[in-house]
């Protein structure tokens, strides 16, 4: 039988595509939205296999108190997705990393108050984990130990360096409440998440993946401050992410507490460059406003640990870019040939 779970953020790429993923496993869902009488927003999960009969929406913001105490009231488990996303500010401590923390520890309350969650899943980033040693020697292979330094990124502040601090700050104030108040939960690492995608938009870790044809400077940009940072591109299949999400929050194994990567193909961008020239009908685009940047991957993403559980990836490189290129040629224009 199938159970009822949370997701919140669930117009989001992941989320939404996890919704549909549940939805499809027989369980029922509650999907928290900032606004969810926005059909740009909610139309895409409403028309969803198995929505009329078993998917409710919450409207709720991080920034509320007891704003998801109704979302997650009755449920089993809940997948907490939701991020605030800003990249750019004055005052990051009040306006980014604050209500990040804040909001995180909003969903977890509403756990703490619902007593019927048997679980939560904490969706975290690639972004928090380090390639580099405690030495300063780029490490070979990384996993879910090495947490990157708050302090040396808001120094060095790269690229995306805001959404860096406030994702490692909230996961371990999310692990510290977790561990403070009895509650079972496990942390899921993504990596650069590509294939096919519900939403309107295109997500920008798709339109990361695809920078290095498509001569998008911003998304290049953050390409190359990903490869510089982690000494490689880590990407996996939107199903699989999903998949692994699911699986974690299903396995019986005392996991409280623990960190997952979930990376399928660690690459550089030079990879991707000759993965996406295999496609005819891509264009390159505005060419001049990205440089080729040659070398192998210098660093592997480990997925050992979840693999270890008994996880199995299901999607190979050359799929996910098949499934990105698919949904991005049915919303985009002037970037596909015809």
């Amino acid at each position: 039988m199938g159970k009822t779970l949370c997701v919140t953020g669930a117009a989001g790429y992941i989320g939404s595509w996890l919704v549909k993923c549940l939805l499809q496993s027989g369980h029922t869902v509650h999907a928290t939205l900032r606004d969810p009488e926005n059909a740009a927003k909610a139309g895409h999960l409403l028309s969803l296999p198995g929505a009329k009969e078993r998917l409710r929406l919450f409207m709720a913001d991080l920034s509320e108190d007891g704003s998801f105490d109704a979302a997650i009231s009755g449920c089993e488990g809940v997948f907490h997705l939701a991020m605030p996303l800003l990249f750019h500010s004055q005052n990051p401590e009040e306006e980014i990393f604050e209500p990040a923390i804040r909001g995180t520890l909003n969903v977890l309350k509403a756990c703490v108050k619902a007593k019927s969650v048997r679980r939560v899943v904490y969706t975290s980033s690639i972004s928090t984990v380090s390639a580099i040693g405690e030495d300063g020697k780029r490490i070979q292979t990384v996993d879910e130990t090495f947490w990157v330094s708050v302090d040396h990124v808001k120094a060095q502040k790269p690229n995306g360096w805001m959404y860096i601090v406030a994702k490692t700050l909230a996961e371990k104030e999310a692990l510290k409440f977790a561990r403070e108040h009895n509650i079972d939960m496990v942390t899921i690492i993504p990596v650069t998440v590509a294939g096919k995608f519900l939403t309107s938009t295109v997500p920008s870790s798709v339109r990361v993946l695809m920078s290095p044809v498509t001569g998008d400077t911003e998304y290049y940009e953050l390409a190359k401050a990903v490869e510089l940072r982690l000494g490689c591109l880590a990407l996996a299949h939107i199903e699989d992410i999903c998949n692994a999400h699911m699986f974690l929050m299903d396995h019986q194994q005392q996991i409280a507490g623990e960190r997952y990567i979930c990376c399928a193909h660690s690459c550089s961008i030079s990879n991707l460059r000759c993965l996406l020239s295999r496609h005819p009908d891509l264009k390159e685009n505005s060419r001049e406003n990205v440089q080729d940047q040659d070398g192998e991957c210098l660093v592997q993403v480990s997925s050992k640990k979840l693999m270890d559980l008994g996880f199995q990836y299901k999607h190979g490189i050359e799929e996910i870019f098949n499934d990105s290129i698919q949904s991005w040629k049915t919303i985009t224009s002037g970037i596909i040939s015809n």
